[in-house]
């Protein structure tokens, strides 16, 4: 069977983390994380904007995918962040991932010292040492693709967090993961529409996995592949999620989109 791209995004940042343990310490990651003041509570501004019956746009910081190739030739997180910002978007999600997605770690830390928002660092994380490392660059939140992980790695990645006081996002595809994810009682639990493995988006996935996480304590997010406010709303009225985490759409038209007048 052939390697699938998540397969290889997660080799290569095995190999990547290995190196980066290597240099440097969970002292020195404390420490800068002691000096940064600016953390805000991700999961309590989407919460808040759910209990007001507002519907939160998480805008995505991205230069690449391995899908959609370059997305921007002229990349400038911080003025993509400022435009969202001026957009009134609930949070951003910052893309580090280096290699298939052209990222960095210090795309947040620019950020986060100019705009007033909380961040989730949108990577793949396969170890307990990117936690602080996330958070000693500024980020508010993490991600953990359950796709990507054993159980028992996706339960250290959350409880590190929680320790870190950082939010998490629990990412699910299919009904199987659904179930496992309700397991992570103080996460987000992200329902993406794209399947990672193969990269092919179904918007309707959403819908189709939102009955088995109706009940979960925490708020639900749709994600991928949303490129109208039509289809937005529509999505909402059918499940009543009010949290979408939208990146390709936004980004290739920053100026005039019509999903930022959901907020």
């Amino acid at each position: 069977m052939s390697e699938n791209i998540l397969d290889k995004i997660i080799k290569k940042k095995i190999e990547k983390i290995d190196l980066l343990k290597k240099s440097i310490s969970l002292i020195f990651l404390n420490e800068q994380i002691d000096k940064n003041k600016l953390f805000i509570n991700f999961k309590k501004k989407i919460q808040n904007n759910i209990d007001d019956k507002k519907i939160s746009i998480i805008a995505e910081i991205k230069k690449a995918s391995p899908s959609a190739g370059i997305i921007i030739k002229e990349y400038n997180p911080l003025k993509i962040a400022e435009i969202y910002y001026k957009k009134k978007v609930a949070c951003l999600s910052i893309l580090t991932e280096e290699d298939f997605f052209l990222g960095n770690l210090t795309h947040v830390s620019k950020v986060k010292e100019k705009i007033n928002l909380p961040i989730l660092c949108k990577d793949f994380f396969i170890d307990k040492f990117q936690v602080p490392l996330a958070k000693s660059y500024g980020a508010d939140a993490i991600l953990i693709i359950l796709a990507g992980v054993s159980d028992d790695l996706a339960f250290d990645l959350y409880e590190e967090a929680l320790k870190f006081n950082m939010s998490i996002i629990v990412e699910v595809h299919s009904v199987e993961e659904a179930k496992k994810a309700l397991n992570f009682k103080e996460a987000l639990i992200g329902i993406n529409n794209r399947n990672l493995k193969t990269l092919n988006i179904d918007i309707n996935t959403t819908c189709d996995i939102y009955d088995v996480l109706i009940n979960h304590s925490g708020p639900l997010i749709s994600e991928s592949g949303i490129k109208t406010k039509e289809e937005l709303l529509e999505i909402s009225k059918k499940t009543n999620i009010k949290t979408f985490l939208i990146g390709e759409s936004l980004l290739k038209n920053l100026d005039n989109n019509s999903i930022f007048s959901v907020v």
